[in-house]
């Protein structure tokens, strides 16, 4: 399985981005804007910046319930 850092996902997105990680989301790094986050888990550290930058950390299958077509779904491997 893959492991993200928070620094990648904030390089890589914008502010209410739908983000798809197939593996871990670990806390290294910062982020400043609100994402919303799907990956297999999570750390602690990674959990508490993606809320506090009012951001949601979500399962894939939650994901796929929200958005059922994947519109606008980003893939961060």
């Amino acid at each position: 399985r893959i492991a993200v850092n928070i620094s990648r996902i904030s390089r890589y997105t914008k502010e209410d981005d739908q983000i798809i990680v197939p593996g871990k989301v670990l806390g290294s790094g910062v982020i400043n804007h609100p994402v919303k986050v799907a990956a297999f888990t999570f750390s602690d550290q990674a959990r508490t910046k993606i809320t506090r930058a009012k951001g949601e950390c979500l399962t894939i299958p939650e994901l796929v319930e929200m958005n059922p077509k994947g519109s606008n779904v980003k893939i961060i491997g």
